[in-house]
């Protein structure tokens, strides 16, 4: 079975393994860190094949990317490394919007490479859309970085079908990183999805467990810890918690019957979503290694096209209760 993906066509296709690592609760926002064990973790994962790893330098903030840096600085060679940029924070935290400027994207890759203790970044994505800032400004100058050798291939994350258009215009789009599971199905009747294929863009999938909730190992919202964000999201809330745990009872029935976790019947469903030109690579996120190798265990599952219509009937497109997140304002649209 292959092992790998292509992302992008053409002078923009990078190829990466079929599933990522996503490596943000490694540093916050799913309970207390451990970073002992986000090593093992990562190393794990590239002992599995699983080389794809994705960071942001908002996650910790700024952490992360130097626990990513710390665990690949002996295997560099084996790595297709991801980073962001865009969601900008201070050292304590504190969220200072969203920034697009060519100044700041240029002082933004400087400190990620610094972080990460890299020379080049495979793939660096725009976190968020600059509502501030044209979109042909910000990619003109992440396509500087391009020629300056500090950036290999493009990304761009949770942007619109006609920010994409405007973007790919300006410079080859490698991939759009968006959440996409059979959690949130959004993005087949939003239009980027389809905007995507006819552009022969890669998806990057994050969140491709629903947050954990397609695992079928949550019960209740006390499964989490005080300061895990799940408990103040509005899919984990009251009547939405309910009606959707009702949803993941059938998508274990069709994996019991395949002989799969839930978790991998969902990760098999998002990889099923590829096309020739526009590969689907899911990059779910853990920090323990057995969760990791549950994850890697999806590339074995196949499913057919009465698995898809199945899955299709169980976990419709809208059929999620509740907002991705408590406020959708900086998605763009």
């Amino acid at each position: 079975m292959t092992t790998t993906r292509t992302l992008g066509t053409g002078a923009a296709a990078l190829e990466v393994s079929q599933q990522g690592l996503g490596c943000m609760g490694m540093s916050e926002f799913y309970g207390a860190r451990d970073d002992s064990e986000s090593l093992a973790t990562i190393g794990r994962a590239l002992d599995l094949g699983v080389t794809f790893l994705d960071t942001a330098d908002m996650y910790g903030p700024f952490i992360n990317e130097q626990l990513v840096g710390r665990a690949i600085a002996d295997r560099r060679d084996e790595v297709v490394l991801a980073t962001k940029f865009g969601n900008v924070r201070g050292p304590n935290g504190e969220r200072l919007g969203i920034d697009g400027s060519p100044d700041y994207v240029r002082k933004a890759c400087d400190a990620s490479l610094q972080r990460l203790g890299v020379d080049h970044i495979d793939l660096y994505y725009q976190h968020r859309v600059d509502p501030k800032t044209p979109i042909e400004d910000t990619v003109g100058a992440m396509a500087e970085l391009v020629q300056a050798g500090k950036v290999r291939f493009l990304g761009l994350s949770e942007a619109s079908p006609a920010t994409i258009r405007r973007a790919y215009a300006v410079h080859p789009i490698t991939a759009l990183q968006t959440e996409y599971s059979l959690w949130t199905r959004d993005p087949e009747t939003d239009g980027a999805l389809d905007t995507v294929r006819e552009l022969g863009i890669g998806w990057v999938a994050y969140s491709p467990l629903g947050r954990g909730f397609l695992t079928g190992q949550i019960t209740s919202p006390e499964d989490f810890d005080a300061d895990d964000f799940r408990r103040h999201n509005p899919r984990f809330q009251g009547e939405n918690f309910t009606k959707n745990l009702d949803m993941v009872a059938r998508v274990r029935e069709i994996s019991e019957e395949k002989g799969c976790t839930p978790g991998q019947l969902a990760l098999a469903w998002v990889m099923a979503q590829s096309t020739e030109r526009t590969a689907v690579v899911p990059i779910p996120g853990t920090r323990r290694i057995p969760h990791l190798e549950d994850n890697a265990g999806a590339n074995d599952v196949v499913l057919d096209d009465k698995d898809l219509a199945r899955l299709d009937e169980v976990a419709p497109v809208g059929a999620t209760q509740g907002e991705r997140y408590p406020d959708m304002s900086s998605i763009d649209r």
